[in-house]
């Protein structure tokens, strides 16, 4: 499985016409990252990403904006532990909850508070992390030996390197620079195979 990330800041062609290449390509959920933006601007932008999404099927998935998730009757959240933790009474109308979580004690932890699945990263090198060092391949193979959730990889997937998570025990990828900086990201979509 297949997730696609969004950053509209690295994005080298009009945000929302990359978001329905993307689409085009039916991945397993589209995640709308845009962490910077006030909730206010981040409703608009959902909002444009959700009709996009709805047109060829894909699961929109809301980073972070709780509010904005329940306002637009979107189903799908993605949390980082801060909020995952202030927010885990409140998760009982969606269908999926996702944790960002970067350790296997956050991993348990993330489990416990109730997420369906966890996106563990950054797995190898990426330019998203100058000067960050990559948790690499052994970590992801404990929280994917430990925790009965799914994990989803990210950070520096390639077409190379992916069989490396999936033979780890992850349930799928995330990819989202690659998606962001390329004219055509259905040919990086369809390079990987899983």
């Amino acid at each position: 499985m297949i997730i696609a990330v969004t950053d509209r800041k690295n994005c080298r062609y009009p945000f929302l016409d990359q978001i329905e290449k993307i689409a085009k390509t039916h991945p397993h959920m589209l995640i709308l990252r845009e962490k910077d933006l006030s909730e206010y601007e981040y409703s608009i932008l959902a909002e444009k990403c959700m009709g996009i999404c709805s047109k060829y099927n894909v699961p929109l998935c809301i980073n972070s904006f709780i509010n904005v998730a329940s306002k637009l009757e979107i189903k799908n959240i993605q949390m980082p532990m801060p909020l995952l933790r202030l927010y885990s009474s409140e998760f009982t109308s969606f269908n999926s909850v996702g944790a960002s979580v970067h350790s296997l004690e956050e991993a348990t932890e993330a489990a416990e508070l109730g997420a369906d699945h966890l996106i563990f990263g950054h797995i190898f090198k990426t330019e998203c992390k100058p000067g960050i060092e990559p948790r690499g391949l052994k970590i992801l193979t404990e929280i994917c030996e430990n925790i009965d959730l799914p994990v989803f990889a990210i950070g520096g997937i390639t077409a190379d390197n992916a069989p490396l998570v999936i033979k780890q025990g992850a349930a799928g990828i995330c990819l989202m620079s690659s998606l962001m900086i390329l004219e055509d990201p259905a040919s990086v979509i369809n390079s990987i195979h899983l």
